[in-house]
């Protein structure tokens, strides 16, 4: 019974950081479209930003312990550039767009599998501090080919700098939180959690601006969260499962040996 309650505060633990994902990234794209509202189109400015914080925040932790690289720098860099792109890539005509569009996704894609293996194989610290640095060398790069005259065109003030600190900061907790909801569910739950993300959008705007909302939304969000928990149920259960007839399958192997041994023993008696 212990063990049940267990696995359900689990699950429920899950779901909470998943929907934290997700409303971090509504966050982080409320306050980009802030930004867009001003005049200024600069997201690999505003990506820059942010791996540069994930570098310099667990670079520390990841220089403090003194470890090696358990997976090889030309691995993290690939999967930085992929990263970046996915974050990036989009267009206004059609067909160039939605070229774009499938571009990003694979690249979204490959990313959230390839995280997924590093944190559960490997080292979260590693992974977000490789990825913030080479994140910032990508996203650099790019700037001064592809963003450099909308950087110079910007116009600096107050609350234009505040969105792009909050933007970093959103972002920069969105990544955080992203290898432990990996580490827990995997990418499947994680891009599932991510559905949401538009309903805490329109929350956010209710906050700020006072809108009002059909209430099909409301329905949506609260369709979207039983998909979650039934997801989530069905796949611990089916985790539960398989550990089982490893477990099962282990008994029977040592059962196995030892009646073999027996066998052998008594043959050499004999």
């Amino acid at each position: 019974m212990n063990m049940e309650k267990e696995e359900i505060w689990r699950l429920v633990f899950v779901l909470f950081l998943g929907q934290l994902v997700s409303f971090f990234l509504a966050v982080a794209s409320f306050t980009s479209s802030l930004i867009a509202e001003l005049g200024t189109d600069a997201p690999l400015t505003q990506s820059f930003f942010t791996y540069l914080s994930l570098s310099l925040v667990y670079g520390a932790a990841f220089l403090y312990r003194r470890q090696k690289l358990l997976v090889a720098w030309y691995w993290y860099f690939v999967l930085a550039f992929v990263d970046v792109q996915g974050n990036y890539l989009g267009g206004t005509k059609p067909i160039i767009g939605d070229i774009l569009v499938i571009a990003g996704t694979f690249c979204y894609a490959f990313s959230n599998v390839s995280e997924e293996y590093c944190v559960k194989k490997k080292d979260r610290v590693e992974l977000l501090t490789m990825l913030g640095v080479f994140g910032v060398l990508v996203s650099a790069c790019e700037i001064s080919i592809i963003e450099r005259k909308d950087l110079e065109s910007v116009k600096w003030s107050a609350t234009m700098i505040s969105l792009f600190v909050g933007f970093a900061a959103s972002a920069f907790l969105f990544y955080t939180v992203v290898p432990f909801v990996l580490k827990m569910s995997g990418a499947t739950l994680f891009n599932l959690s991510l559905l949401t993300s538009d309903m805490w959008a329109v929350v956010i705007r209710i906050f700020f601006y006072h809108q009002q909302v059909d209430w099909l939304y409301y329905l949506a969000f609260g369709l979207v969260a039983i998909g979650l928990i039934i997801y989530s149920v069905h796949d611990n259960k089916k985790a539960n499962g398989t550990t089982n007839e490893d477990e099962s399958s282990s008994l029977q192997y040592e059962r196995l040996a030892e009646e073999s041994s027996a066998t052998y023993n008594g043959i050499l008696a004999a």
